[in-house]
């Protein structure tokens, strides 16, 4: 069996039904076993643990929601590190550079290749075979695994030979994501607290030079209708975040926007807004405000 994969929640499962597509065959494994359900249908094998994936495949990737479960799954007591098949372990997670180097150096010392490819563009893209991934490793593992990767990834950029260059491009990319999100909603709350028509607010910065992928998708798909559903819980953004602080803090960078961003996250995280969607973030400056966004679509 070629390919393993671990982890199959909302950005996980799409990926490994491309991947199955491609393979016909792979061994999955999820701590919920439901997650696994469609998996099964398509006749993959369903693995009790990591190291069971880890010793029917060759190449396995994963996709995981947290830093712990990342460092547990890759070396802990059940991690694919114990596995008898596995000569590749692929991250599709934003871990930062501090982990995905130290699974690298434990990996490798069993002599088990570590490459990153963190993945952006949503779950929407990742089921339609759009989204992004963006790789980096040695090039002779990367061509190893490519054609697994665009079994899922509508572009594949090589950063470079360096596991964690990727992670570095992808906290970037997360943060300036998080930044239009909040830039728009504050946008949006302004307008709707001046007594401006949103739906005509919105329409001017989309023809204008104020848009961005949130005043273009997010904001009217999942917050004009006031259903929150983009999909990403609130709770990843603000590891997200985190690690983008401590890649900050660790080259010595100045980033005023950033920081403002970081704090805004964590200030709806402690308001208990962590397992809601991202796109609640709305709530917290409406919160903020004393006004609401109104409703203007179904």
């Amino acid at each position: 069996m070629t390919a393993g994969f671990i982890g199959t929640g909302n950005m996980g499962l799409p990926l490994a039904t491309h991947i199955l597509d491609h393979e016909k065959s792979m061994s999955v494994y999820d701590v919920d076993i439901s997650a696994t359900q469609t998996l099964a249908e398509k006749q993959a094998h369903i693995a009790a643990s990591p190291v069971e994936v880890a010793s029917q495949a060759e190449t396995v990737f994963a996709c995981l929601p947290s830093v712990d479960s990342f460092r547990a799954v890759g070396a802990g007591p059940d991690g694919v590190i114990h596995g008898t098949a596995i000569k590749t372990f692929v991250n599709l997670g934003t871990m930062g550079t501090e982990a995905v180097g130290e699974i690298e150096h434990v990996l490798g010392a069993k002599g088990i290749d570590v490459f990153d490819c963190p993945i952006t563009g949503g779950t929407q893209r990742a089921w339609d075979k759009t989204i992004t991934a963006i790789a980096s490793g040695p090039q002779a593992v990367f061509e190893r695994v490519k054609p697994l990767i665009e079994a899922f990834a509508g572009e594949v950029f090589y950063i470079g030979d360096q596991v964690g260059q990727a992670q570095v491009v992808k906290m970037v990319n997360n943060m300036m994501s998080l930044t239009n999100l909040a830039s728009c909603l504050e946008g949006m709350v302004l307008g709707a607290k001046a007594g401006i028509d949103v739906e005509k607010m919105l329409a001017v910065i989309n023809s204008g030079s104020g848009q961005n992928s949130a005043s273009l998708t997010k904001v009217p798909r999942h917050v004009m209708n006031r259903k929150f559903d983009l999909g990403g819980p609130m709770y990843i953004s603000q590891k997200d975040v985190t690690l983008w602080r401590d890649e900050v803090e660790r080259l010595g960078v100045t980033q005023w926007v950033g920081n403002t961003v970081h704090h805004l996250l964590m200030q709806a995280c402690a308001m208990g807004y962590g397992p809601g969607d991202m796109t609640e973030l709305a709530k917290v400056i409406e919160k903020m405000s004393d006004v609401e966004i109104p409703k203007t679509r179904e």
